[in-house]
C-alpha cells in the first residue's frame, strides 16, 4: 500500500494519528500533511529530538535513556506509549535512530532506527536498518512508518 493511500485509507476510517519523530525531524508529519483532508484525523506532530523533549513531552524515563539509550526498542516503546497518552490518538507512531552519516558505533551503526507504533491496547516496535545516505535513511524510514501503520492498523 503506497502511503498516500495509506493517509488517505486513515482518513476514510476515521482513525486518528499522532507522531514523535527524532531522526526523521517532522518528515511523517509532512508526509501526513501533504495529503487534503487530514486534518479530521492529524493533531499532533511532534519532534523530540532531544533526549530532555523525550522525557519532557513524551515521558521516556531518564533510566531508560541511561542505560538502552535514545535508539533503542525501550526508547521508541516509551516514547510510542507517552504520545499516545500525550495526543489521544487512535494511532500514535514513534520513530529514533541514526541518520549519519557519523553518530554510529559497532552496536549501533548508522541506519539503525526503531518505530514504536501504539495502537489500541498494543505497542508494537519494529527494529530496521537501513543503508544509504542522511536523505535515504529517512526516507526510508518515513515509507516504512507508513508500511508498520498499514501493517498493524489495516
Amino acid at each position: 500500500m503506497e502511503q498516500k493511500e495509506v493517509i488517505e485509507k486513515l482518513i476514510a476510517d476515521g482513525v486518528t494519528v499522532a507522531t514523535a519523530e527524532s531522526c526523521t525531524g517532522g518528515l511523517i508529519a509532512a508526509a501526513l500533511t501533504a495529503v487534503a483532508g487530514v486534518s479530521a484525523i492529524f493533531g499532533y506532530g511532534l519532534v523530540t529530538y532531544s533526549n530532555e523533549a523525550k522525557q519532557k513531552i513524551l515521558g521516556v524515563k531518564k533510566e531508560t535513556l541511561t542505560v538502552w539509550g535514545a535508539v533503542s526498542e525501550e526508547c521508541a516503546y516509551e516514547m510510542a506509549r507517552g504520545l499516545k497518552d500525550v495526543s489521544g490518538a487512535d494511532c500514535a507512531v514513534s520513530v529514533t535512530g541514526i541518520a549519519g552519516p557519523g553518530g554510529g558505533s559497532a552496536k549501533k551503526p548508522v541506519g539503525l532506527v526503531y518505530m514504536g507504533l501504539a495502537w489500541g491496547d498494543n505497542i508494537y516496535v519494529k527494529k530496521n536498518l537501513f543503508q544509504g545516505s542522511r536523505e535515504e535513511i529517512r526516507r526510508q524510514t518515513v515509507e516504512t512508518a507508513f508500511a508498520f501503520i498499514a501493517e498493524k492498523v489495516f
